[in-house]
């Protein structure tokens, strides 16, 4: 299937993790692909693993100049620019007793202040290339707060209601503007000490999937939004959670899972 055939994305945070998963299956999709990340071995080496339907800028997504420059690359790589995929995110798991001032000001700068001002800057290629559409990375911890992760929460929430709000902007103005919120994905930033799968998984028994999910389940999501397929969704949050928001379990009643730790 080539539903991204002739399209241009940039993806930010490209190099490895959820960005990686988006950035490979765009290219199988048909779309050329800039792959924007700070690191530059991992986001090089994938772009020339992909080979001409992929390139690399190393890109600072707090930095409007920085914006600028990726997106001019794009355009003067691949012609224009169809899809903006806002992904590069971080994380930092710690009570809000002990996280630092500059921790807190650095997860609101890149997670919701990059996707903000990155919108921003690629509005005026959006509108060059005929419209497009934006996919902004939200969280399952957009949806529902979640322990250690204050001011990520924060973040996470704002970039869902600031993608709501700049879906009704620029709706009519031919571009869409959608949500993923990702839910218990393995990638190195969520299992920084790289514990293996089988026991990863582990933690993941309160799910309803009984597993975490892949890059490649936010892939296929940021290709459905970016394809034409999805020309009716404007201000969609789509999860990808394995069931995480769905609800809540009461344990001691009928068809609530089983911990398999126990």
């Amino acid at each position: 299937m080539e539903r991204l055939k002739g399209k241009v994305a940039l993806v930010t945070g490209g190099a490895r993790g959820i960005g990686e998963g988006i950035v490979r299956r765009f290219v199988s999709e048909g779309a050329s692909v800039m792959v924007s990340d700070v690191l530059e071995a991992e986001g090089q080496g994938l772009a020339t693993e992909l080979g001409a339907s992929a390139a690399f800028v190393k890109h600072d997504v707090t930095s409007r100049a920085s914006w600028d420059a990726a997106i001019a690359a794009t355009e003067a790589t691949f012609g224009k620019l169809d899809c903006l995929v806002n992904n590069a995110g971080v994380i930092v798991f710690k009570r809000l007793d002990d996280l630092s001032e500059a921790e807190m000001r650095r997860i609101i700068d890149v997670n919701l202040m990059g996707t903000m001002i990155g919108c921003q800057a690629a509005i005026p290629a959006l509108e060059r290339a005929g419209g497009g559409s934006i996919v902004n990375m939200s969280s399952a911890d957009g949806i529902s707060g979640a322990n250690s992760l204050t001011a990520y929460c924060a973040s996470k929430f704002g970039v869902r209601g600031f993608t709501k709000a700049l879906a009704l902007e620029l709706g009519h103005r031919g571009i869409r503007v959608n949500s993923i919120h990702p839910g218990g994905i393995m990638t190195p930033m969520a299992n920084p000490t790289n514990i293996p799968r089988e026991l990863y998984d582990r933690g993941y028994w309160i799910y309803p999937a009984q597993r975490s999910g892949s890059p490649s389940d936010i892939g296929a999501a940021a290709a459905y939004l970016a394809s034409d397929d999805a020309q009716y969704c404007i201000g969609t949050e789509l999860s990808v959670d394995g069931g995480l928001n769905a609800g809540h379990y009461y344990m001691t009643m009928p068809g609530a899972p089983t911990d398999p730790n126990a």
